[in-house]
């Protein structure tokens, strides 16, 4: 099996590398999280995701729910501005104050004159991240007030000056055993805390009197209802509710979208929050409060009564802005659960201190740090791979992955036109508005210009490749050529040398269908037209010519398009303008095809994806569409619907004798056919067939397209693959060999890098079965 990385001498800071404006710090950011934290990363936002699949099937309305919060957010952001005011007038009517703080420096000056207007010397802060992102405990640290964090993650974090690496778990980077070690070094403690209890009271001492004695009590908001004031705070420690309680001053500072009409409207929040989060029916601490409060002020011997006082301090910075922004607004929905972090691969490999910024990590972070601060700061967005598993996870649903792809785009423009690099781009087809884009970029964004070429001239493509696979076209000296060549490769694109490319076949999917003439459909045979896409075409032919014999030996009348790329590749570089290229070139090339009534057979998950999901985003016209969206199927999909309309049982069709990979097999679905629905239906066959089919649990393999070739990201790729590949290593050593399936080009490839071991498609292998 492939090593995921090699470990470096250097041993990075977390604060150090916190801004990533800087590409060469999220590089150093990533190795220090693969080197360090990885592994306490994995396990906690792997058990976050597997409880969080458990609360959500126990929800019953969950999706009607999901459409409820979102109408209410998206409610609530349009009408912001009349928020603002009714929750201001509320509030003061109820003798609280409100400031509205138009930047972090204005937020943090009020609530430092707050403190000094209370002669404040101790604040107890609970959990907000919303401090993290206007530096508030800076702040008022330089002015010589006490900041004591009392969530216990928090105040992990304090001891260690790091940031949040999530936005629920702030220091799950930690494992106990780097707790213990850090307590004993900063509080020089002879004490074992050899457990998460003895840890837990070590804390718990050192923060009680902070409580009881604390001036201030500082604390965020989850939502806020604009019609009562009522103030949500969601929690699991209890801490919250001491901050906002015990000190006779509270601060709530909030961002303005957490603002929604009425109190009535957080019901569905109450269940969505904590499902999403952290995977409880209901949180452990769900506070709804409706200041100021009116109960006495708690007193201690020695402690002087005060009168109870409140401040909401609502902040802008950088909000309403991303309001008026045609893509950036959706961010505003967020409801800080976490959820899109934890179903993330990359996320759950290296965390938020490598996927994530100053205050805000993973998919749904690079668009608040851009809103938040400087378009630069989102540049850990990149390692937003588009796989799209956070999608059906996001309990408001957030399209993170096309967030981060008009990041890239964005930051593409910032890049600046060099003349050769802007002639090259215009030689490849790359739509003007992308051609200051990084050459890495236009390069995989264009895969399908490289691979055109590559086909039409194999021999020399091969000997560019790799050793072994130049060696089979009888290159003299190949060895020789092809390191040098690798070398230049990934210095001008970023190709990792170290990743072994796939051979380009010696006749393409379209080439050699059309040496075979169709089949004449008969009566009311089903109508298809396979897609031709890039990765087939020019990769997996065999897949395509399975796909090809199959349908038709079904009875089906089907037809092979011309090659055309659909968007995909340059939709993952941000090459948003040459991917609405790609998909109305492709949508042109299959629109006769539907005119006359076929269905679109798509063999690549990804471009699959691309027709029933993404060209929404890429095409002006909705109804065209939707038109291709309903008409789109993946090959096993298409197979399933051809035997119900023909009324065939699929054991009467497939013999499983034939299988030339035994009954037993692993199962790896491509991210984005997950997203879409279109795995089940292939586990559904190849069991009903009678194959004993186990499926991964992995979200994603690492490769993730273009991801794995890349050489500033190979060694996350393969420490993400390692997860799948140890999976599979522990499933076999109880139930013997697996043949390995898999329905991506890019996970097919994975595979071979973890285990140098065939890979079929699910289609091959159903191909290889079919009763003749």
């Amino acid at each position: 099996m492939a090593e995921p990385f090699t470990k470096s001498a250097a041993v990075e800071v977390p604060r150090d590398v916190a801004n990533k404006s800087d590409k060469k710090r999220l590089l150093r950011a990533i190795r220090m999280a693969l080197e360090i934290e990885s592994p306490a990363v994995r396990r906690n936002t792997q058990e976050f995701n597997r409880g969080r699949y458990a609360a959500t099937a126990a929800i019953p309305d969950y999706d009607a729910l999901k459409d409820r919060a979102r109408a209410i957010k998206d409610k609530s952001i349009a009408q912001l501005p009349e928020l603002i005011q009714t929750l201001k007038t509320t509030l003061r009517a109820r003798g609280g104050h409100v400031f509205v703080a138009a930047t972090a420096e204005d937020a943090c000056r009020y609530i430092l004159d707050v403190c000094h207007w209370r002669a404040a010397k101790l604040v107890v802060k609970g959990k907000t991240i919303t401090s993290e992102e206007i530096h508030l405990n800076r702040v008022l640290e330089a002015d010589g007030i006490e900041v004591a964090e009392s969530d216990l993650a928090e105040f992990i974090l304090q001891v260690a000056d790091e940031q949040p690496s999530h936005f629920v778990g702030p220091a799950l980077h930690y494992s106990r055993e780097r707790i213990t070690a850090l307590f004993k070094r900063k509080f020089k403690t002879d004490l074992p805390l050899d457990t998460g209890e003895a840890l837990t009271r070590f804390a718990r001492e050192k923060l009680r009197n902070k409580f009881l004695y604390a001036d201030v009590g500082i604390t965020g908001a989850n939502l806020i209802a604009a019609d009562t004031g009522t103030i949500m705070l969601v929690e699991s420690e209890g801490n919250i509710r001491m901050s906002s309680f015990l000190p006779p001053v509270h601060i709530a500072i909030s961002g303005v979208e957490k603002i929604i009409p009425t109190r009535r409207e957080m019901a569905p929040f109450v269940e969505l929050l904590p499902a999403s989060a952290t995977g409880q029916g209901l949180a452990v601490y769900t506070s709804f409060l409706s200041p100021p409060l009116t109960d006495p002020v708690f007193l201690l011997p020695g402690k002087p009564a005060k009168e109870r006082e409140f401040h909401l301090v609502l902040i802008d910075n950088g909000r309403m802005k991303m309001r008026e922004d045609p893509v950036l607004r959706e961010a505003l929905d967020c409801i800080r659960c976490g959820a899109c972090l934890n179903s993330c691969a990359n996320f759950q490999t290296v965390g938020g201190h490598a996927f994530g910024g100053e205050a805000y990590s993973g998919g749904i972070g690079g668009a608040w740090e851009a809103g938040t601060g400087k378009l630069e700061n989102a540049r850990f967005s990149e390692l937003c791979t588009g796989c799209t598993r956070c999608v059906n996870q996001c309990p408001v649903r957030i399209d993170i992955p096309w967030l981060n792809a008009n990041l890239g785009d964005r930051l593409n423009r910032t890049e600046g036109r060099a003349p050769l690099r802007a002639a090259a781009a215009r030689l490849l087809g790359a739509a003007n508005e992308d051609r200051s884009s990084a050459a890495s970029k236009l390069f995989f964004g264009n895969y399908h210009y490289f691979a055109k070429w590559g086909a039409r001239l194999t021999a020399i493509a091969h000997s560019f490749n790799n050793p072994d696979l130049a060696r089979t076209v009888s290159l003299s000296d190949t060895e020789g050529r092809s390191k040098p060549m690798r070398i230049a490769l990934e210095r001008w694109v970023g190709l990792d040398r170290r990743r072994v490319l796939p051979a380009f076949p010696k006749s393409t999917l379209v080439k050699t269908v059309k040496k075979v003439a169709p089949a004449a459909g008969k009566g009311k045979a089903p109508k298809a037209v396979l897609f031709a896409e890039v990765f087939t075409n020019y990769g997996m032919v065999q897949r395509g010519v399975a796909t090809v014999d199959l349908l038709r030996a079904l009875g089906t009348d089907l037809v092979v398009s011309e090659c055309a790329p659909e968007g995909r590749a340059a939709l993952s570089q941000g090459l948003i303008a040459t991917a609405k290229a790609h998909a109305k070139r492709a949508m042109a090339e299959l629109d006769r095809y539907v005119t006359e009534g076929r269905d679109i057979v798509v063999i690549e998950p990804s471009s699959l994806a691309m027709f029933r999901r993404d060209m929404k985003q890429l095409l002006d016209n909705k109804d065209r569409f939707e038109r291709f969206r309903s008409r789109a199927f993946d090959p096993v999909e298409y197979v399933n619907k051809v035997l119900e309309k023909t009324g065939r049982n699929p054991t009467d069709v497939f013999d499983i004798s034939r299988s030339p990979v035994g009954t037993d097999l692993y199962f790896h679905a491509h991210c984005q056919q997950k997203t879409i629905g279109a795995d089940a239906p292939t586990t559904n066959l190849l069991r009903e067939i009678g194959f004993d089919v186990l499926t991964t649990e992995v979200e994603c393999c690492g490769m993730a397209g273009s991801f794995g070739y890349k050489t500033d990201y190979y060694d996350l790729s393969m420490a993400v693959g390692a997860d799948l590949f140890n999976q599979i290593i522990q499933q076999e050593r109880s139930t013997g060999p697996r043949a390995l399936i898999a329905s991506g080009t890019s996970c097919t490839e994975q595979l071979h890098a973890g285990f140098d071991r065939p890979v079929m498609h699910p289609i091959e292998l159903l191909a290889a079965i079919l009763k003749r």
